[in-house]
């Protein structure tokens, strides 16, 4: 039989692939407002508490992206429509992201929230469809836990947006410039990546195959993984979303608060990268608790020591798990849900969203209640590294009631 285009890639074109659609879709459609918030702040565009509503924007278009992931097959097969192909919806995913992302640049202060809205909800497609691709492809290829290198991609994206804009502080430029400048960084990402999307064979398992799988794992063990990712949503997203700002209140002053980022997104991509050498034959469960404390630890340790060594440390230890949690709450997720990827992955995404709607609103009502940003942000972060530590418990429980898989 004759290989497809992609069947007869290698490995590591695919990985890489995913890789770079990642960095675009995660590292500067949803956070590349991170590292710009600082100098939106500077020229007086935006204010803490307009921040916090621009990112929850993000976050609920991001949510209904993943729940549209989650319900299409579905309603596909209601409207008895043929299903969508993986490969169309990621390229669409990548190009709405360089646009709304370059449409950032507009003085259109009205129109921000629903450009974070949109963005959000483009680049959920992009995330859903590149792991069902990306994913469906390195296991066919029997390669599965290459897929870690696939969430290297958020970290890529995040180092070098954060990196771009510390230099951008330092020349002294405008926030309206660096958003142009991430929309063609993600557009140069994206053109590299194009051709190579252009196979969905043998992505949907036969009926055989989906019948010798049967239907997955059970509703409670699903809810169980669809709360704690939820979790490290919220855990997650405070300390992501306001972590320069909360660096420059600490540290005013400081040339360094801008690295902290870009710290976080080497930690990203080197726990992504690390994940993929774990063998498969370990419980994924156990190493999510691993996981989730790790991250517990790095959220709430620049509170506990507020220095240039406590905020290194602590975007290090919040960056490792980082996209390690998601590589292996996927496998999961396939292992539950194999007759449709898609709709799993979405569902959790939609989950993580939801976590993450939730983080700037309270830290904003936190900073609105504190005496100070410093004690504001402080009760924000102590309620995040508590929902991380809820999250290893229902992984415990998980490990103890369900065999592994």
């Amino acid at each position: 039989m004759k290989n497809s285009p992609v069947t007869a890639a290698r490995p590591v074109q695919i990985a890489l692939t995913g890789t770079l659609s990642l960095a675009v879709a995660m590292g500067i459609g949803r956070f590349a407002f991170t590292p710009l918030m600082p100098m939106m702040l500077h020229d007086g565009l935006l204010d803490l508490e307009g921040a916090s509503w621009l990112a929850s924007a993000n976050y609920l278009g991001y949510l209904l992206g993943a729940m549209l992931c989650t319900f299409q097959p579905a309603l596909w097969s209601r409207l008895r429509l043929a299903p969508v192909r993986a490969s169309l919806m990621v390229k669409i995913g990548l190009a709405l992201t360089c646009l709304l992302t370059a449409a950032m640049a507009l003085d259109l202060p009205a129109a921000w929230p629903w450009l974070r809205f949109a963005a959000g909800m483009v680049t959920a497609l992009a995330f859903v469809y590149t792991s069902t691709w990306c994913l469906g492809h390195l296991t066919r290829l029997n390669v599965p836990s290459a897929g870690g290198i696939v969430y290297a991609g958020p970290g890529v994206g995040i180092a070098s947006s954060g990196l771009l804009a510390g230099l951008m502080v330092q020349m002294d430029w405008r926030a309206s410039t660096g958003w142009i400048a991430f929309a063609l960084l993600a557009a140069l990402m994206t053109a590299i990546v194009w051709p190579v999307y252009r196979d969905d064979h043998g992505l949907q398992p036969g009926g055989a195959a989906q019948a010798a799988r049967g239907a997955g794992g059970g509703v409670t063990e699903k809810a169980a993984l669809t709360i704690a990712y939820g979790l490290a949503g919220f855990g997650y997203i405070i300390t992501a979303t306001f972590l320069p700002v909360i660096a420059r209140t600490a540290l005013p002053g400081s040339i360094w608060p801008d690295l902290f980022w870009p710290l976080l997104g080497v930690g990203v991509a080197c726990g992504a990268l690390l994940a993929s050498r774990i063998p498969s034959r370990i419980d994924q469960r156990l190493l999510l608790i691993g996981c989730y404390l790790m991250q517990a630890l790095g959220v709430a340790i620049v509170i506990w020591l507020p220095t240039l060594a406590g905020f290194a440390i602590g975007s290090l230890l919040v960056g490792l798990p980082f996209t390690a949690i998601t590589f292996f709450v996927m496998q999961l997720a396939r292992q539950l849900h194999p007759q449709s990827p898609a709709a799993i992955i979405g569902l959790l995404s939609g989950a993580f969203a939801a976590g993450q709607i939730v983080g700037p609103p309270v830290a904003a009502a936190m900073l609105a209640r504190a005496p100070d940003h410093a004690t504001g942000f402080s009760w924000s972060i102590y309620i995040a590294s508590a929902s991380l530590l809820a999250g290893a418990a229902i992984y415990g429980w998980m490990a103890r009631r369900f065999h592994p898989r």
